[in-house]
């Protein structure tokens, strides 16, 4: 016990400043790329970023673990209304097993309470005994997989489909949709609002959210990250968020789902990208299923 509480002491944790955001970057890159096997650790998903993007749509939400003024790890956290996430969650390897980890997952639990979160997770790597009894000590215990799927793009789909998104509205009309979503989403679990993510894609310039209707209502969008620099990587258009309108009787979530998935490929051969990338909890059968019909083909 004296040996942990030593280890822990040892670490300092405050808000990510913009002047470590370099840094944070590459260990981000090192800590996964090791843990994987990259042969180049530091080469991982190059192209993408995950720490400036995050870091720009929220600074309060992000934070430095530091040992003796050096940056050895980072962690953020999302609000999307009543329900809250955290990560990339990164340590440099010449630090793991020091609990740098619980320091930077103390925080992130504050923030979620005062945000008033009622559905707090995370992402993580189901192989990992260690990685699954850290967060169990904060009370995340394992639910479903999630599967990361991809889809090659068919050029011609661009070409073919109509698309409507979210940033070629007017101002009026984009606060309009912005309600629209919160109404669906409200529909989906009580309180999720994704506006902040929809927000910094587009104030970013990261890619789009594209937007389904059933004449003048909005039955499903999905957030989506495009190409080098946003969180998809270089010819990849990555769906953050999706979600269709539930259906109350009839198959209509499961068409309206389909357009979705039609309207994400369009957006990517628009853009002249070659995979969408997106992830499905599996607890949704019929959303998995569906997926791999239209030939998604499971990644990780």
């Amino acid at each position: 016990m004296a040996a942990e509480e030593q280890k822990l002491n040892s670490v300092t944790v405050e808000n990510l400043q913009e002047q470590d955001l370099a840094e944070a970057d590459h260990i981000f890159r090192l800590a996964f790329g090791t843990f994987i096997g990259v042969p180049d650790p530091a080469s991982f998903h190059q192209g993408a970023d995950y720490v400036r993007t995050r870091w720009t749509a929220d600074p309060a939400a992000a934070f430095a673990a530091k040992v003796q003024g050096k940056l050895v790890g980072t962690n953020f956290a999302t609000n999307w209304g009543s329900v809250g996430f955290f990560g990339p969650l990164t340590i440099h390897p010449d630090y793991w097993d020091r609990g740098v980890g619980k320091r930077l997952i103390e925080p992130v639990v504050d923030l979620f309470s005062r945000w008033g979160v009622k559905q707090a997770g995370l992402y993580t790597f189901a192989q990992s005994q260690k990685h699954v009894a850290l967060y169990q000590k904060f009370g995340f215990w394992p639910r479903f997989l999630t599967a990361i799927m991809s889809l090659r793009v068919d050029s011609a789909a661009g070409a073919v489909r109509e698309l409507q998104t979210y940033s070629e509205l007017s101002p009026d009309a984009r606060e309009q949709a912005l309600e629209y979503c919160c109404e669906l989403t409200n529909q989906v679990y009580e309180g999720l609002d994704v506006s902040r993510e929809v927000r910094a894609i587009t104030n970013q310039n990261l890619g789009e959210t594209v937007l389904v209707w059933d004449d003048s209502r909005l039955v499903g969008f999905a957030a989506c990250h495009c190409g080098e620099g946003s969180e998809a990587g270089p010819d990849v258009c990555y769906v953050k968020f999706a979600v269709v309108r539930p259906s109350t009787n009839g198959p209509d979530a499961s068409g309206n789902f389909n357009r979705l998935l039609s309207a994400c490929e369009t957006l990517a051969a628009r853009r002249g990208l070659a995979r969408v990338l997106a992830g499905v909890n599996t607890a949704r059968t019929e959303a998995y299923q569906q997926m791999m019909r239209r030939g998604f083909k499971t990644e990780m």
